[in-house]
């Protein structure tokens, strides 16, 4: 059997998505049973200039390989500087992912709209991929 295959070998990724925006594009991907891996896990945010550069650290010191922003883009109700805002959050968190010693490749962000289930799934198999190029995630001290 081919290691890669099993569900406990493939990287953990956390998903922060937004619940107008890129949830119905993540939804989509799954309704429709396009393939990427079981390990990615969602968690929907009103929008995605509201993370928190902490969550992401977090989430990476709690065992995720990976953390992906599936940011609003210029589609973003809130806030007409959202994507911005969100790239502005993301370069922060990377900078406090390398002062932890969080290889920085760890992050990604890409717009996903409400009908970007191809672009999502694409996105997951390349970050999980790309994880698994990093491997092994350094042990953390919680």
């Amino acid at each position: 059997m081919d290691h890669s295959d099993a569900a406990g070998s493939l990287p953990r990724i956390l998903v922060f998505s937004t619940n107008n925006i890129s949830d119905p594009g993540i939804d989509l991907a799954g309704s429709r049973h396009l393939h990427y891996p079981a390990t990615v896990s969602v968690l929907a945010v009103p929008c995605s200039s509201g993370i928190k550069p902490s969550w992401i650290v977090h989430a990476l010191e709690s065992g995720q390989d990976g953390v992906f922003i599936a940011s609003d883009g210029e589609e973003c109700a809130y806030l007409p500087d959202c994507a911005e805002r969100t790239a502005r959050i993301a370069t922060q968190a990377q900078e406090l992912m390398k002062a932890k010693g969080i290889a920085p490749q760890r992050l990604k962000m890409a717009a996903v709209c409400s009908v970007c289930a191809e672009p999502f799934a694409k996105y997951m198999r390349e970050f999980a991929a790309a994880l698994d190029e990093l491997r092994p995630q350094p042990a953390t001290v919680g």
